[in-house]
C-alpha cells in the first residue's frame, strides 16, 4: 500500500519530500480515525499528504530567502560606535585639535585647506598667492609636527 501511495503522490509532490508527507498524513490519519469512522483510508492518506505538501510549500514560499534575511539583519544593525570606541577617538580627534592649534598660523591654514578642503597643493598656490613648494613646505612641517605630537599621546 505504501507504494502505491508513493507513486500516487509523487505526481504532486517532489519525490524526496514523498515519505515525508506521507507518515505526516499517517498521523493525522490516526488521529482522524480514533474520532470519525474512515470509509477510504487510501484516498484519506492521498488526500491528507497532498495537502501537507501544500500547507509546506504555501510556508515555504512566504519564508524570507537568505539575501532577505541578510537585508534584514543589516538594516537592524547598529553601525553606531561602542561607547568606549566613541571616547577614544574623541580623545583622538581633541588631541589633534590641539595639534594644529600649536601649528603657526600659515602652516595651520596650508595643513587644513590640503587635508579639510581637499585643495591640491596649486590650488592652495594659488588662493593664498604662494608658491607649490611653499605649499609643500608648510604641508610637510605640518604632517612631521602632529606625527611628533602624536607620539608623545
Amino acid at each position: 500500500m505504501w507504494k502505491r501511495l508513493r507513486q500516487q503522490l509523487v505526481r504532486t509532490v517532489a519525490a524526496e519530500d514523498v515519505d515525508d508527507h506521507l507518515q505526516s498524513a499517517f498521523l493525522k490519519f490516526h488521529s482522524y480515525q480514533a474520532r470519525k469512522t474512515v470509509h477510504n483510508p487510501e484516498a484519506f492518506l492521498v488526500r491528507a499528504a497532498a495537502n501537507n505538501a501544500l500547507d509546506a510549500y504555501r510556508y515555504n514560499s512566504r519564508r524570507p530567502t537568505d539575501s532577505h534575511y541578510e537585508e534584514v539583519v543589516a538594516m537592524l544593525a547598529d553601525t553606531t560606535p561602542l561607547a568606549d570606541e566613541a571616547l577614544v577617538v574623541r580623545q583622538r580627534l581633541d588631541r589633534v585639535r590641539e595639534g594644529v592649534a600649536k601649528l603657526t598660523p600659515r602652516t595651520r591654514e596650508v595643513f587644513l585647506l590640503h587635508r579639510l578642503e581637499g585643495l591640491k597643493y596649486h590650488e592652495i598656490a594659488k588662493r593664498l598667492v604662494i608658491s607649490e613648494s611653499a605649499v609643500e613646505k608648510h604641508v610637510a612641517k605640518a604632517a612631521l609636527f602632529l606625527a611628533q605630537w602624536a607620539k608623545g599621546w
